[in-house]
C-alpha cells in the first residue's frame, strides 16, 4: 500500500507543474496551510538529484515570502483572527509561540523555520507581537533555508540508491509511523 503511494509521489515529483505546486505549498504553508512543503520537496530531490538546489531555493523564497505573509496577517490582522485562534488548536502554539518571542527574539524564528514546528504560528505570532521586520526575515532565511537545504542535499546525496531501499522498506516505515501516530494519540488523550 506504502509502495503504491510513494511511487505515486515521485511520479508527481515530475509532474511539468510541480515546481509551481512546491512554491505554493511552501508559501501557503507558511501563513496558513497546515502541510509542509517537505512532502513535495523531498521526492522532487529524490527524483531530480541534479536540481535538488534548485528546488530547495525555490522552497525557501516561497516559504520567506509566506512568512512575510503571514506575519502582514498577524501585524494587520491579528484582532480579526484573534477568536478563531482561541478555539482552535493552534492556541497553545501560538501561546507558546509569544513566550519563545518574549524570551528568544530572533532566534524563535529561527528554531521554528528549521524545526517541525508549525511556523505559520510564529510568522503570525511575530507580525502580531511587531517584531522587528527585519531580523524576522533574516531569521526565516536561514532557517527555512538550512532545512530546506538539508532536506535537499541528503536526499539528492542518496539518489538513485536511498530511493530503492526506501522503495524496498517503505510498506514498513509506512505501517511504523501509522503505529506511532496511533499511540501518540493514545498517549495524548489519555495522558
Amino acid at each position: 500500500m506504502f509502495q503504491k503511494l510513494y511511487d505515486k509521489a515521485l511520479q508527481w515529483s515530475k509532474h511539468r507543474h510541480a515546481v509551481k505546486f512546491l512554491c505554493a505549498v511552501s508559501f501557503a504553508e507558511s501563513s496558513f496551510f497546515p502541510i509542509p512543503p517537505d512532502v513535495m520537496l523531498a521526492p522532487m530531490a529524490l527524483s531530480q538529484p541534479d536540481k535538488a538546489f534548485r528546488f530547495a531555493t525555490l522552497c525557501t523564497l516561497a516559504s520567506v515570502l509566506g512568512g512575510m505573509f503571514g506575519y502582514g496577517i498577524g501585524y494587520f490582522m491579528f484582532d480579526a483572527i484573534e477568536p478563531w485562534l482561541k478555539t482552535s488548536s493552534y492556541l497553545s502554539n501560538y501561546l507558546l509561540a509569544k513566550g519563545w518571542f518574549e524570551e528568544y527574539g530572533f532566534w524563535a524564528v529561527f528554531v521554528a523555520g528549521f524545526s517541525p514546528i508549525p511556523y505559520k504560528v510564529f510568522t503570525i505570532a511575530a507580525g502580531a507581537l511587531h517584531m522587528v521586520f527585519p531580523p524576522f526575515v533574516l531569521a526565516s532565511i536561514i532557517g527555512r533555508g538550512g532545512r530546506f537545504f538539508l532536506v535537499a542535499m541528503l536526499l539528492a546525496a542518496g539518489g538513485e540508491k536511498l530511493e530503492i531501499k526506501l522503495r524496498e522498506y517503505m510498506d514498513r516505515l509506512g505501517w511504523a509511523t501509522v503505529a506511532l501516530v496511533v499511540i501518540g494519540v493514545g498517549i495524548y488523550k489519555y495522558a
